[in-house]
């Protein structure tokens, strides 16, 4: 059984909601997920231990929370190479954040990411759930 990392930076509590619903999607496909505010992720050591990660973070004025990019920069210490991951995000108007961080996992740590990022409004709208839920699946498959 694999154990996945999901991390979220959230202004207002919906980008949690979607990490923790893609955390169900990777419990049921039979591994575990821990659900981790970005703020309790002090050193790199934080982010060892784990077979996948699902980095999120909300959009806000076109650009990832501070705390998430901080977060990247201890994450480029912490050798995440080859390691499963995808990301995933809330936003307003426009939902750059996803995307940004699924490149910095793709180009510069060099993680075996999902096909593209999760970009939702809301958890609860136009099937998010399936789909947050879909994506975790995702990520566990490719813990196999």
């Amino acid at each position: 059984m694999g154990k996945v990392l999901v991390v979220y930076a959230t202004n207002s509590g919906g980008t949690k909601r979607i990490g923790d619903i893609i955390a169900e999607g990777i419990r049921l496909e039979g591994h575990e997920a821990a659900v981790v505010n970005v703020t309790d992720i002090k050193t790199e050591k934080d982010l060892e231990g784990y077979d996948g990660y699902a980095l999120g973070s909300a959009t806000y004025h076109g650009e990832m929370m501070g705390k998430m990019k901080t977060m990247l920069f201890l994450a480029e210490k912490a050798n995440l190479e080859g390691k499963p991951a995808g990301s995933f995000g809330s936003f307003g108007w426009s939902g750059e954040a996803t995307d940004r961080i699924f490149d910095t996992m793709k180009h510069i740590f060099k993680m075996d990411v999902v096909s593209g990022s999760l970009r939702l409004k809301s958890a609860h709208l136009q099937g998010g759930v399936q789909m947050a839920q879909d994506y975790g699946r995702q990520i566990a498959k490719k813990l196999k």
